[in-house]
This record gives C-alpha cells, structure tokens and sequence, in this order.
C-alpha cells in the first residue's frame, strides 16, 4: 500500500507545487525537517532534492547536481516560464484593479470569479484587457464573451497549479502556493535582466485605468 511519504514524492515527480492550499497534507510533512530528509533520502537516488520558496511556504523538486543535461532541461522549464509571465502577470493585475485592492494576489486568497465577471463586465477598459490576455497562447480562448475568456482563463490557471477550486459547486477559487514561486521568479529575471516586471505589471495597472 502506497504511504503518505510515497504519495508526496509521486507528486513531487510529477513537477507540483506543494503549499498549504494545494495539499495541506503534504506540506505538513514537508514543513517537518526529519520527514523532509526522508523525502530528500528517496528523491537522491534520482538525483533530486526537495526545495521551497516564499519561506517554505511552498515546496517543489530540483536537481540535486547539475550536469549538461540537467542544464539543458532547466534551461527549457525556466524559458517555458519566462514564456508565459506576460500573460500571468497581466492576469494578476486584472484581478488585482477589478477587486479593488491594494494587496498583489498571494497564496491562499480567494477570487470570486461571478464577481470578478460581474466587474469586468461594467468596465470596458476591463473588458479589453481581459480579451487581450485571453488570446495569449497560455490560455487560449476564442470565445468573445467575458464569461467564456475568463472560465477559460480560470481552467488553465487550475490546471498550472496557480489556482485550486476547493467547491466545484461554487465558482470561488483559492490562489495556491505557486503564485509566491511565481513572485520569486519575478524578481529574479528582474535582478539579474534588469527586466523590471514588476515595475511594469505597475505601468499596466495604471494604463487600465485610463
């Protein structure tokens, strides 16, 4: 019978990000350092290894030891990420103006998409940038109606791990631990690019404005 521990690392593998929100059990054994290492002892025979970020407020696998091949396989997940920031990142923003809030979406909040619909609706401005985004080949729509971008928005955005639906019975969602990751990854193209992301997903959030 397959353990708890057994279970974790399959997920691991498998490239999820393990947060309270997306697996609370599983980050609970994570988050115990002697459990940790046990996790750590099996994944070193494939030369991998446990890592976190935001704190180990999320945990993920990454090589352990870094040959050509390894190299080369993290430099295609990093470029498939920095792919797909443009559209994350407006994302956020739309989110962000639509509620209103001063607070840059973060792990465990909750995004109400009939209301978010409901905003986005009202606002033309809104509208456009979410038609916009909706087209990035992240997400993929063709649907011309607010409610068809943004269910398929929400769909992708599950199925990447950024947001988990806890009720599938009410259109609420829960932003997971891999939205922090997703900040860490910011802000290190942005050191070492000089890219300015952030400074940019501030410009975007005042041109909606307009």
């Amino acid at each position: 019978m397959r353990t708890e521990t057994g279970r974790v690392i399959e997920s691991l593998l498998r490239g999820e990000f393990i947060c309270k929100i997306s697996d609370e059990a599983g980050w609970e054994l994570l988050a115990n350092e002697a459990k940790r290492q046990l996790v750590n002892d099996h994944l070193a025979i494939l030369n991998r290894c446990v890592s976190s970020a935001a704190g180990d407020s999320v945990f993920f696998v990454s090589y352990q030891d870094l040959g050509e091949e390894e190299r080369e396989h993290l430099g295609q997940q990093f470029q498939e990420v920095a792919q797909s920031l443009q559209p994350l990142v407006q994302w956020m923003v739309l989110v962000q103006e639509a509620g209103a809030g001063d607070e840059p979406l973060a792990q465990g909040v909750r995004v109400r998409l009939n209301e978010l619909q409901t905003t986005i609706e009202d606002v033309p401005a809104l509208s456009e940038q979410l038609a916009k985004i909706a087209r990035f080949r992240l997400f993929n729509s063709t649907s011309t109606s607010v409610d068809g971008q943004l269910k398929q928005i929400f769909k992708r955005l599950c199925e990447l791990g950024y947001l988990v639906r806890p009720n599938v019975e009410k259109q609420i969602y829960l932003a997971t631990g891999k939205i922090e990751y997703l900040y860490e990854v910011i802000r290190f193209i942005d050191e070492t690019e000089s890219l300015a992301l952030e400074q940019k997903a501030e410009v975007m959030k005042q041109e909606n404005l307009l």
